[in-house]
């Protein structure tokens, strides 16, 4: 069973790896984002070169987009499966809420002054939080056979009444300094703040995963064509219960350090992380229909939106002009997708 498996995967490479690199490297869609990605910083670098391009603007750059890459890179998974998790951003705030819960019962009330015993259990708690829903999404979408699109509603709108619930439907603002000061706030090196240490590990992980690993080849086998995954010999079910799983676990790690940055569950400003991450996933290169994507180009498809906004708001252009430019980027995005697919089927 494995060679058929083996070919799923190995057999469009090897007609793509005889053409000429130069000609591999123009027609690879992360070549063109990353060019996009580069004028935009070379762009806003020359019209604010006095507030853009300083170490200040980077690191508050990479520490924003640190909680979504996390969340984009179990979204990348999915996607590739083609199948989709509306819910990332609310288990965000669920996993968040029930470790800062845990982390203020364990501390009488107020975690503020809590150690690193009392963070570790957070931090375990926040984690198979996101896990256990990732479970419950893997269960409904791959064993129920329902589709991802409701399980997925459904399982968002119940996450975030569910963190509501557990503080009387505000946020939750007693976390333990240490963990602000140390992970939220903290530098290694000098300059590089932890929490982009965290995203960057997570983010290396993902992309050793999903290109060099059998679970990664079987993510492309299942996104390609389902069926014929199946009658390979891979558990089709069984992995996309593990994929939604997978995105479940980084949801959690993703509350936590959300928790850890901003001090407080800030519900309000994760309710547009699910779409957020879609849109860097699919900004990436990712294709919605499955089979096809790269964890470097969700890297690339996160600092997109990332760089247009911190430029934005240096040169003070309004909210809204923000938010139409973005949209655009992302239909673009999935139009150029769909003529990369019409183009590959028509030879």
């Amino acid at each position: 069973m494995s060679a058929p498996v083996k070919d799923i995967q190995e057999a469009p490479e090897a007609g793509f790896g005889k053409r000429p690199l130069g000609k591999r490297l123009i027609e690879a869609n992360t070549f063109w984002i990353g060019l996009v990605l580069l004028a935009l910083v070379v762009l806003f670098s020359v019209i604010a070169p006095d507030s853009f391009p300083t170490l200040f603007t980077f690191q508050t750059l990479f520490i924003e987009s640190s909680v979504l890459l996390i969340l984009s890179v179990g979204m990348t998974f999915v996607i590739i499966t083609s199948g989709i998790d509306l819910s990332v951003g609310s288990v965000l705030i669920l996993a968040g809420m029930v470790a800062g819960k845990v982390m203020e019962a364990m501390s009488g009330g107020d975690a503020s002054k809590a150690g690193w015993g009392v963070i570790v259990v957070g931090l375990v708690v926040a984690v198979v939080t996101g896990t256990i829903w990732g479970v419950i999404n893997g269960v409904l979408v791959a064993v129920a056979k329902i589709p991802a699109l409701i399980v997925t509603l459904g399982t968002m709108g119940a996450a975030l009444a569910t963190a509501y619930l557990l503080n009387g439907g505000s946020d939750l603002r007693t976390v333990p300094a240490e963990l602000t000061q140390t992970l939220g706030y903290g530098t290694s090196f000098g300059i590089v703040p932890n929490l982009v240490i965290v995203a960057v590990v997570i983010t290396v992980i993902g992309a050793w995963l999903l290109r060099t690993t059998k679970f990664g080849r079987y993510t492309f086998a299942v996104g390609s064509n389902a069926e014929g995954a199946r009658r390979a010999g891979i558990g089709v079910t069984a992995h996309l219960l593990k994929v939604y799983t997978l995105t479940g676990f980084l949801a959690g790690i993703a509350g936590f350090l959300s928790l850890a940055y901003y001090n407080s569950t800030t519900i309000s400003g994760h309710t547009t992380d699910n779409l957020n991450a879609i849109a860097a996933v699919v900004m990436g290169g990712t294709s919605l229909f499955g089979g096809v994507g790269t964890i470097l180009g969700t890297v690339i498809g996160v600092f997109i939106p990332a760089v247009l906004r911190k430029g934005f708001n240096i040169i003070h252009v309004q909210d809204f002009w923000q938010m139409f430019i973005v949209s655009w980027v992302l239909v673009a995005a999935v139009w150029f997708d769909q003529r990369r697919r019409r183009r590959r089927n028509s030879r």
